[in-house]
């Protein structure tokens, strides 16, 4: 019989695997679609439901993306990495939380063109972010939500140059996920830099919230930049196939504290 962190466990498996399609295909657009890339986030989906057994594919991606957003909230309530309740370990646990709503809003975008083909008017981020600003010192808000990633911009820059992030893996995984995943997570540290500095110039000066950036946006915004932005593209691609391997040999924590620690830790 399974038990329930092993059940947790291949949910999270299939959060990794819904993650690595959505970075690769993020990737392939920006490189090969001019016009799907300039859609932002919704130009993903688009071009997710446009293959071969799309819905069925975009269905799996919202299962996925919420058990991958789950795992990260577990990280903040239950802290099953380890990762302490100092400082440094709190910061890294709200970080995950903030991954974990990040997930969350995509796996709603999955499930929006899922059931009705379309992810709307695609300005989600602007009218959540306007909501914030409303409220008294809501700008400091998204202010201090930029800065918060750009700090995780250069977490995701050191862990390309360091390759700390291995110890999660385990041992039977491919020679070259060293490489490919350092390529990877600096492609993702150029675009937390520009959703971190869009929500910056959101909070902090009067740019407006309808230039906030999500995911997709903040590739596009790139397009002028030649060898910048071609080289992002790839490594966008390249931390999709890094997802796919970490679907395989991701070393994944037991949800119950009592289990001890996990084994990147112990």
């Amino acid at each position: 019989m399974v038990d329930k962190s092993e059940k947790f466990s291949w949910l999270v498996r299939v959060g990794f695997f819904s993650r690595a399609i959505l970075y690769f295909v993020l990737g392939l657009i920006a490189l090969t679609s001019a016009g799907k890339i300039a859609e932002g986030t919704n130009g993903i989906f688009r071009a997710i439901q446009e293959f071969p057994a799309g819905t069925l594919v975009l269905w799996v991606m919202v299962v996925g993306l919420i058990a991958y957003a789950a795992f990260r909230f577990c990280s903040l309530l239950f802290d099953i990495e380890n990762n302490g309740s100092d400082t440094k370990g709190w910061g890294k646990r709200i970080g995950h939380a903030g991954s974990g709503v990040a997930h969350l809003a995509l796996a709603y975008s999955a499930f929006k063109f899922a059931t009705s083909g379309t992810g709307g008017s695609g300005d989600g981020a602007q009218e959540a972010a306007s909501g914030v600003i409303s409220f008294e010192f809501g700008g400091i808000v998204l202010g201090l939500l930029g800065v918060a990633l750009l700090v995780a911009a250069f977490h995701q820059a050191k862990k390309g140059w360091t390759g700390d992030f291995m110890h999660r893996i385990a041992g039977g995984a491919p020679s070259y996920t060293r490489q490919i995943g350092a390529g990877g997570f600096f492609a993702r540290a150029v675009v937390y830099v520009v959703i971190g500095w869009s929500l910056i110039k959101a909070g902090f000066t009067s740019a407006g919230t309808e230039q906030i950036k999500t995911l997709g946006d903040a590739v596009a915004s790139l397009a002028g930049q030649g060898f910048v932005f071609n080289l992002t593209a790839l490594g966008l691609m390249l931390f999709g196939l890094f997802s796919l391997i970490l679907a395989r040999y991701r070393i994944i924590p037991e949800v119950d504290a009592s289990s001890g620690l996990p084994k990147f830790r112990a």
